[in-house]
């Protein structure tokens, strides 16, 4: 998922896009340590995701500070 896609987002998608990364995290989590993980760089990429969509949505919600 790419920065550009996001910002074209709006502030429920990008929340819901987050919720439902979290939930896709912890099932990898949980099939890493069963085994059952295939590519345990899925874990990383989710956990990167995450904190993309969470920047934009922190810069969509602060007022934006113009001198």
């Amino acid at each position: 998922m790419k920065a550009a896609e996001v910002r074209d987002l709006g502030t429920d998608e990008i929340q819901q896009k987050v919720a439902d990364l979290k939930e896709t995290l912890f099932n990898l989590r949980f099939q890493h340590e069963v085994g059952q993980l295939e590519n345990p760089k899925k874990i990383g990429q989710t956990k990167k995701d995450i904190a993309r969509l969470k920047t934009i949505l922190n810069q969509k919600l602060q007022p934006s500070k113009e001198d």
